[in-house]
């Protein structure tokens, strides 16, 4: 597994963003059962660089918690046998990890959120990265069957690493 994380803050929080990152990315890869090794990126913002994100990418004139770009076009979320690892451009070339695709996350929003919720920053951080790992996919919450299944997954990926709210 390789998961590469930028940050694009000068004051980062006090917590060890790069354990508690992969620590959440393996959990959600062995959680959906992934067959393969899996390149991850990461990019820690700000509300202005997240808010210029969401602007361009998604149409949205707003900062956001955490945004989610898989590499996997899935026609039904974590569906493996549809992967054809031959002809596809979703495998990194030099080192053949599935390249899942990108989080980028809020620090702002962390810090707000974790104090809105009555929780730690620290599993804030690990609620946002076990979403957007879930986003990666092919999870999506826009319907509330989906939104059901996909909050009990990111709860027992989260409780199963010992992070509760």
């Amino acid at each position: 597994m390789t998961v590469n994380i930028d940050f694009e803050v000068e004051k980062k929080l006090d917590l060890q963003f790069e354990d508690i990152i992969k620590e959440i990315i393996a959990a959600a890869i062995d959680y959906e059962k992934c067959p393969y090794d899996c390149e991850v990126s990461v990019v820690i913002t700000d509300d202005d660089g997240i808010h210029e994100l969401n602007r361009e990418t998604r149409g949205i004139d707003a900062p956001t918690d955490v945004l989610s770009y898989p590499m996997v076009d899935w026609e039904n979320p974590a569906d493996f046998d549809r992967i054809d690892e031959e002809n596809s451009d979703i495998f990194n070339p030099d080192t053949g990890e599935l390249l899942l695709g990108d989080i980028v996350l809020n620090q702002n929003r962390i810090e707000s959120q974790a104090a809105e919720y009555g929780h730690t920053e620290r599993r804030e951080l690990a609620f946002l990265v076990a979403h957007s790992m879930l986003h990666l996919f092919g999870y999506d919450h826009m319907v509330d069957d989906e939104r059901i299944e996909m909050e009990r997954r990111q709860k027992e990926i989260l409780e199963g690493k010992g992070y509760f709210r």
